[in-house]
């Protein structure tokens, strides 16, 4: 099928055919003749980069009578996607001069929109809160808008706009189209097409829920002391490798970019700490290839639209499956592969399951490459770039004689081995004595990590409160009650806790305590930091956690010693200044040694 066939305007079809459009995508053949042949209201779930934008664009363009008020409004999560989306339907529409269209977003003066609005628009593209904030000042009338699309929807309920959705879904008139596309078909979405949907066709492209079909998934399992070694080594093995990184805090996101800059790597880090300005320039000069690896958060890397990543990959899992989609639909766009990696610890391995449940995709367990194999793929980069170099004999010409002079005492031999060394000796002297990392298998009866309360699927049986080898396990007075999940818990021990970054193990969440774990080193300078803490008037008891027989006894045991949080300097809930239970013994590093290849 051709977009001709499809019935699309001359001046559109010229417009996409300068843009490079050939045949439409499967969303767009779905999506382009019902929309022009009705006014019905639609679900269409897809993944991102699928075409999206041209299958809601080009039929809502072609409908379009120009008038002094906005027709449509087009709502999307971030401000990145929206100017995204509205560059797209200025290039789709550029052949229909008539044809007025406006980014409406947050973060920068309102005047300028506000001005443009009173010129009038035919489309407004906005995020939910600017084009409320609009409303409100009475600049954006919206008594003319006959389609409302939301783009991205599950992105901007997960953001916290449902409210916002609902509010400017009320300002429209009743008589009005809606089309809401979505990678996912979660309950918030239902919720929403039931409130505001009428008779909605459904359209799925692939299955709901389903991951991006040329992408490939992999899993790594290490230490989570090695995690940083064994993304390195991900990273050299592919020389050519053009990513995202995903992590899920601020404080992670920085120093792992920081640590790449630092050993060599063209990398930069995108989070919420940065200002608007910032983010703006390192997405410019990650879109322009500028930056190899972009270290990122889910919540910044939203609205970040490239076409041509090679890898996502997840330092950790994220902490729901959403999110997983969305990362790993960010490679494998437009018919291209990709590679969606995950670099995991043991706990992490039931999520792995449960993803490939919801995404109908098996994670293939990778075993990361060796020194020698990552040694001769950068060395094979290096001769593929010298034999691509294109020379021009009459720009080098007048330069040639004197660099022959300069070199004649060279054989061809030697000039082979300096420039390989030049190129090349950064890896071969990292990986000359790099740092073995230890391969984790959960259901290995012989492993290390396994506890002999671990269940034959890999994770410690119910009631089993022992940490991971190398880990001591902290008790603190905060829990379900009181907001504190994983994420808030992270947060805390880092923001109180100066100095590196602290990597945590297994997180337990009751409702009015917790239990976490982290390295055995690093247990002092936790209970350091979080000495004194008080939350809402209430001190927090804080201390080494320990280990009884069951479940209900320890933490029965907890609650009642510490939740009053008195504790009168007791790290045992005792009341003695007792530690029972701590554990000694301090985390065995990596393993290292010069290495022969042969």
């Amino acid at each position: 099928m051709t977009f001709n066939e499809l019935k699309i305007s001359e001046p559109l079809l010229r417009a996409i055919t300068e843009m490079g459009f050939e045949k439409p995508m499967p969303v767009q053949e779905a999506v382009i003749p019902l929309q022009l042949e009705s006014s019905q209201d639609l679900v269409a779930l897809a993944q991102t980069g699928t075409g999206k934008t041209a299958a809601y664009g080009l039929p809502l363009l072609q409908r379009l009578t120009p008038t002094a008020q906005p027709q449509a409004i087009v709502l999307s999560p971030t401000r990145e996607l929206c100017l995204q989306i509205a560059d797209d339907l200025e290039a789709f529409a550029k052949y229909l001069p008539e044809v007025r269209i406006l980014p409406v977003y947050g973060g920068t003066d309102f005047m300028p929109q506000l001005r443009a609005l009173q010129q009038g628009v035919d489309i407004i593209v906005a995020t939910p809160g600017r084009l409320i904030d609009l409303m409100q000042r009475g600049a954006a009338v919206l008594k003319n808008v006959h389609t409302v699309i939301l783009d991205e929807a599950d992105e901007m309920l997960s953001m916290g706009f449902s409210e916002s959705i609902d509010q400017i879904l009320e300002g429209v008139p009743a008589e009005h189209t809606t089309l809401l596309f979505s990678a996912t078909m979660s309950r918030e979405i239902e919720k929403i097409a039931q409130n505001y949907l009428h008779d909605a066709r459904q359209i799925v492209v692939g299955s709901r829920n389903e991951g991006a079909e040329n992408v490939n998934h992999i899993y790594y399992m290490v230490h989570a002391r090695d995690k940083y070694l064994a993304l390195k080594r991900v990273v050299d093995y592919y020389p050519k490798i053009y990513a995202i990184i995903f992590c899920r805090t601020r404080l992670e996101t920085q120093e792992i970019a920081d640590n790449l800059i630092r050993d060599g790597y063209n990398a930069d880090a995108l989070h919420g700490d940065l200002s608007q300005q910032q983010r703006d320039l390192t997405m410019q000069r990650f879109r322009q290839h500028r930056i190899q690896l972009l270290v990122a958060t889910d919540v910044a890397a939203r609205g970040l639209d490239v076409d041509d990543l090679t890898h996502v990959i997840n330092y950790g899992m994220p902490e729901d499956i959403e999110n997983y989609t969305h990362r790993s639909g960010r490679t494998g766009r437009a018919g291209k592969k990709g590679t969606s990696i995950c670099i995991v610890h043991s706990r992490e391995r039931g999520r792995i399951r449960d993803v490939e449940r919801t995404i109908k995709k098996d994670f293939v367990r990778g075993t990361l490459p060796s020194p020698k194999e990552i040694c001769s793929k950068q060395l094979w980069k290096v001769i593929d770039d010298i034999e691509r170099v294109e020379v021009d004999e009459e720009e080098i010409a007048d330069f040639l004689p004197e660099v022959r002079r300069k070199l004649e005492w060279l054989d061809k031999d030697d000039l082979l081995r300096r420039v390989i060394s030049r190129e090349f000796s950064r890896f071969l002297r990292y990986y000359a004595n790099a740092p073995e990392i230890e391969d984790v298998n959960p259901q290995d009866k012989t492993a290390k990590t396994k506890s002999k309360k671990t269940s034959n699927s890999g994770r410690r049986a119910v009631g089993d409160h022992s940490p991971e080898e190398g880990y001591t396990r902290i008790f603190i007075t905060l829990g379900k009650v009181d907001g504190f999940y994983a994420r808030e818990i992270i947060g805390l021990v880092n923001n109180r806790c100066p100095g590196p970054k602290i990597e945590m193990g297994r997180i337990d969440l009751r409702p009015t305590f917790s239990f976490f774990e982290v390295p055995e080193e690093e247990a002092e300078r936790v209970l350091k930091g979080l000495k004194g803490f008080s939350f809402k008037g209430r001190r927090v008891g804080v201390d080494i956690a320990e280990e009884v027989g069951t479940a209900e006894r320890s933490d029965e045991g907890w609650r009642k010693g510490n939740r009053s949080g008195s504790g009168k300097g007791s790290r045992s809930g005792s009341g003695k200044g007792s530690r029972s239970g701590s554990k000694k013994g301090s985390k065995k590093g990596s393993k290292s040694g010069s290495k022969k290849w042969e």
